[in-house]
């Protein structure tokens, strides 16, 4: 029984010549064996320098290994398979973000607010791959968290990769609102949610605080963030609790 798989990851391989992005074996493009590995618990992850008043950032893992290899491939090249297991690593983040928290968020229900893509990264991907990660997380909760589209991006932001972290801080300052619409929906539907930030990847924290802000502007407290995976911290005295 257990050649099953393995026979069926040979056959989408020779129909779909697709290959596990995480160890290359031709099949699935996540085999069972890299998934048993995905991490299930979730961790602060403070960038450092860390952005002032940024809400506690819970990651599932680092950006390196599978979890970026997830990331890339879902991001860049439309592997939509992976939404799924990236569905899964988001949620789990946001599970630990709601215990960090430690003010009754088990049970409370849950708005999860992807981090917004340019329209232009949407267009040239043939996808929106933060918003489809974070529906799948949605979705392993159940009906107690919804995903809210609050936060939309104004003209002018560039792409953040290759900026270093003063680059990111400006290119992001202002860039993001939340449109009072949507915010009005949102009191409506959920009152007492709590609400967690979404993203892929924390890298200086600019995107989360950003997002953060434009939620609070608009009268909507901001629980967490959540993401999949943190880049490794830089300072040599960082550590994983509050920077107070």
């Amino acid at each position: 029984m257990r050649s099953l798989p393995l026979l069926a990851d040979g056959f989408v391989d020779l129909v779909l010549g697709s290959r596990c992005v995480g160890c290359e074996r031709p099949g699935r493009p996540l085999c069972a064996v890299c998934h048993a590995t995905l991490p299930g618990e979730a961790s602060p992850r403070w960038p450092t320098p860390c952005p002032e008043g940024l809400a506690p950032p819970y990651a599932a893992g680092g950006y390196d290994g599978v979890l970026r290899a997830l990331v890339l491939a879902h991001k860049e090249r439309r592997v939509l398979a992976l939404t799924a297991p990236l569905g899964q690593l988001l949620a789990v983040a946001v599970a630990g973000a709601v215990a960090g928290a430690d003010r009754g968020g088990a049970a409370a229900p849950l708005v999860l607010v992807p981090v917004p893509s340019r329209p232009a990264s949407v267009r040239q991907r043939g996808h929106d791959p933060t918003l489809a990660m974070t529906r799948a997380a949605a979705r392993r909760w159940g009906p107690d968290a919804v995903t809210a589209r609050l936060l939309r991006l104004r003209p002018g932001v560039v792409d953040q990769a290759g900026l270093d972290a003063a680059a990111r801080v400006a290119n992001l300052a202002g860039s993001m609102t939340a449109p009072a619409a949507a915010v009005r929906r949102l009191a409506r539907r959920r009152p007492r949610a709590h609400v967690v930030v979404c993203d892929d990847v924390l890298t200086t924290g600019a995107t989360l605080r950003e997002a953060q802000r434009a939620l609070e502007a608009a009268g909507v407290p901001v629980l967490a963030a959540a993401v999949v995976a943190a880049t490794a911290r830089r300072g040599p005295t960082a550590a994983a609790v509050s920077p107070g």
